[in-house]
């Protein structure tokens, strides 16, 4: 503290309430300090705060009742067409970069009043300044008068007086400023008063005005000084020195997203129809807002060619993949069949060998006579001795016959060649070779009958 006997203005964060907002409290003669003003910044989080800044002082007891504020939108850098910096940058031109401004309007309501402040950047010989006027007379006059009542205010009159006043650092490597009142010219000669400080900003948190100055200066409204010495210092701290992307809500530029390598996208839903919300956020209308928009633009856009592009990649994979697959089962099914050709082959050989030899030994048995039949054993009844023998295939006598032991046929082979059927008959003979058949008959097949009488 300056000194404990000069109205000083202390600013501290608010506890209760954002950390964006903060009060000015006021203390003098060293009693305790007292809430005299609310500071009330944008709210980060509002799409409407982006890249502008706005500060807005209240009365800390009501409120409602706004004294001034402050509005800035920066200006913006033009972007560079040059190809090696738009091909750094993946294509996309840089972003914009905001313009410090070299004035601000300090709008003072009840009455309205507007207080143009300009801005005079350092020089190698000069410390960087901040210039502002304010009306001596800001208060209409009491009349009676109807004609009175339609003219503007005092304060928006280009004749009123003005007094001048300037903020400007006391030194290159000091941190306080002084709020000085220009002095008055006295003669013709360019000779003028000494400057008059008025207030003094320390560590860009205390403001303290130089009380035995203030009777010097011939204005209306002291509480309007008041008000332009506390918000404008509040403005040079904040714009001038401070971060001007944290001062403007000026968002980072997105980072090229990489594409990730995910599993397919699974089955997309039934869209669920949605009442659309009213857009609350302004136009954008600002270079940097438009520079946003198109970089997110070129974002997804690469996004959506390195997705088609992996999609490709993965659609060829899959290809590769079935090709692959197919080729290998005609391989096996190659495999399969060139092993049962083989194991058909093999089975060939075996079994070819069986049947050639099968076939030779049948053949020989077709030519070779075969075995004389066992003699037929002889009969014990009265017809034994009997002269007259019959062939098997002579006729049984029609008389009736003693019963005796009929001989059974000879047994043919069951692996005898289908074929020999169609052979010619072989002659057959008697048991005994005694009785022979006529040659003419020897082909003829006759029933056979019985040997013994």
């Amino acid at each position: 503290m300056l000194d404990e006997n000069l109205p000083t203005f202390f600013l501290k964060p608010a506890n209760n309430k954002p950390k964006f907002n903060s009060s000015f409290f006021f203390v003098q003669h060293g009693e305790e300090p007292t809430p005299a003003y609310t500071l009330r910044h944008l709210d980060p989080s509002l799409p409407g705060s982006k890249n502008r800044y706005a500060v807005g002082i209240y009365d800390s007891f009501s409120p409602d009742v706004l004294y001034a504020e402050v509005l800035l939108i920066p200006k913006w850098t033009r972007p560079t067409l040059s190809q090696e910096t738009i091909r750094q940058n993946d294509g996309v031109p840089p972003p914009p970069e905001p313009i410090l401004p070299l004035e601000f309007i300090i709008q003072l309501y009840n009455p309205d009043q507007q207080v143009l402040v300009r801005h005079k950047p350092k020089s190698w010989n000069s410390v960087a300044s901040w210039e502002f006027e304010v009306p001596q007379q800001t208060f209409r006059q009491p009349s009676v008068s109807t004609l009175d009542r339609t003219l503007s205010d005092p304060a928006a009159s280009d004749i009123t007086p003005k007094l001048k006043f300037i903020w400007r650092k006391d030194g290159k490597l000091s941190k306080d400023l002084g709020c000085y009142m220009s002095g008055k010219k006295l003669d013709d000669k360019k000779g003028k008063e000494p400057d008059i400080t008025i207030a003094i900003l320390r560590s860009f948190k205390e403001v303290t005005l130089y009380e035995p100055n203030l009777c010097r200066v011939e204005i209306e409204d002291f509480k309007g000084l008041e008000v332009i010495l506390l918000l404008g210092a509040v403005v040079i701290r904040d714009v001038y020195f401070g971060q001007i992307s944290e001062c403007f809500h000026i968002s980072d530029p997105p980072n090229p997203a990489i594409p990730v390598l995910s599993a397919p996208p699974n089955k997309p839903q039934r869209p669920q129809i949605s009442i659309p919300q009213r857009e609350t956020r302004p136009p954008p209308v600002d270079p940097r807002t438009q520079w946003e928009i198109d970089a997110e633009t070129a974002r997804l856009k690469r996004e959506a060619e390195a997705e088609a592009k992996e999609r490709r990649r993965r659609e060829k994979e899959a290809e590769k993949e079935t090709r692959r697959l197919l080729e290998a089962e005609q391989r096996e099914a190659r495999r399969r069949q060139a092993a049962i050709d083989q194991e058909t082959e093999r089975l060939k050989k075996i079994y070819a060998k069986e049947d050639m030899e099968y076939r030779r030994r049948h053949a020989q048995s077709l030519h070779l006579p075969g075995p004389n039949p066992p003699p037929r054993p002889a009969s014990n009844n009265q017809h034994a001795h009997a002269n007259h023998r019959y062939s098997s295939y002579h006729s049984a006598p029609s008389h009736p016959l003693v019963p005796s032991q009929v001989v059974a046929p000879r047994p043919v082979s069951s692996m005898a060649n289908p074929q020999s059927s169609n052979s010619p008959l072989r002659e057959r003979r008697s048991i005994f070779g005694l009785f022979k058949k006529d040659d003419d008959r020897s082909n003829t097949l006759s029933k056979k009958k019985s040997s013994e009488f």
